[in-house]
């Protein structure tokens, strides 16, 4: 199904250069948007990102532009791939000409000042639009060399759903439905902490049953955390919530994981971001989800240990030993 407008990619990142390119893989139209002019003209003359995935060439359906009026108004569905602290102001300017169009929010984070997620941020901005949330286990590198991956749409809007679908479903991607926007999107900015935690105990040499422990109970304390704020506990078993988070905790391809892996060799959390070089939204993912679940009175021991080793000077292994120590609990908390 080809559309009839071209679709919009605000941001030429890892993750949207690749989701440009299988949209246009699918015979759709795309305009990728990005700030830098040097970036765009690069990808136009050498049909290559010359920061983001620099071996992958970017498909000859693919236009970059750095006219987001024009972008924005020729498009009818928008996918939202931009960093969280980039979010607002980049769309407050184009808000009068989001109405009634689909947004779909491809972001992974929360805002640190009004603990929002960033489908809710695009909501306020453009209170008329149509409003959806794509999350799943979902390493950008793999999609762009083609590995078989799935993702969740997620929207109370049915026909957003099918929309987004029907362009991006194809032969190494498929897309399943939910109408679970909130828990997804939450799973999705939530598992980000954890991998900085499985990184950390990576580099440290810690056992694999130590890492599928980590994982396990991440995803309690996660789905614990969620259900407080009204998400249902059903969603984290899907590909948004336990998907997202086995992935994330065991590549090295992840940003949030090779961050926790560089703080393990003993880096300062300063030099393991500038390592990376690009955002690891767990890092302020942490400090917020912190405050949160101390204001809500949410048992979440990963969590507060994680901050105790970035913020307070702990070691893991200290942190790890007061976790063993620990009155033992249920192991899930939402059997019937």
């Amino acid at each position: 199904m080809t559309s009839q407008r071209p679709i919009a990619v605000l941001g030429g990142g890892s993750f949207g250069t690749a989701l440009a390119n299988l949209l246009a893989e699918n015979g759709q139209q795309v305009r990728l948007w990005m700030r830098d002019p040097a970036q765009a003209e690069t990808i136009r003359s050498q049909r290559r990102n010359p920061r983001y995935l620099k071996d992958v060439d970017v498909n000859v359906a693919v236009e970059a532009t750095c006219d987001l009026e024009a972008t924005v108004a020729s498009s009818e569905l928008i996918f939202v791939v931009l960093p969280s602290s980039a979010l607002r102001k980049v769309l407050a300017p184009v808000a009068h000409l989001l109405a009634g169009k689909f947004l779909v929010s491809t972001t992974k984070g929360i805002e640190a000042e009004t603990f929002m997620l960033m489908s809710q941020i695009i909501e306020e901005i453009a209170p008329d639009a149509r409003i959806g949330v794509i999350s799943g286990p979902n390493l950008a590198r793999e999609i762009a060399l083609k590995a078989l991956t799935a993702t969740v749409v997620a929207s109370a809007d049915d026909a957003l759903c099918e929309r987004v679908q029907a362009v991006l479903h194809g032969r190494t991607f498929r897309v399943y439905a939910s109408n679970d926007r909130f828990g997804a999107e939450l799973g999705g900015a939530l598992k980000n902490v954890y991998a900085i935690m499985a990184g950390m105990a990576s580099a440290m040499g810690m056992g694999e049953n130590t890492r599928a422990m980590l994982i396990t109970r991440a995803l309690a304390e996660m789905t614990r955390f969620a259900v407080a704020l009204g998400a249902n506990p059903s969603t984290f078993l899907g590909l948004a919530g336990v998907g997202d988070l086995i992935v994330t905790c065991s590549s090295s391809k992840s940003r949030n994981y090779q961050v926790g892996y560089a703080l393990g060799e003993g880096l300062s959390l300063d030099e393991a971001v500038g390592r990376l070089g690009e955002v690891a939204e767990g890092v302020n993912t942490l400090r917020v989800l912190k405050a949160k679940a101390d204001e809500m009175q949410v048992y979440m021991p990963l969590v507060a240990g994680l901050h105790a080793v970035i913020f307070e000077g702990r070691t893991l292994g200290q942190v790890i030993e007061r976790l063993m120590a620990a009155e033992p609990k249920t192991d899930v908390d939402f059997l019937p």
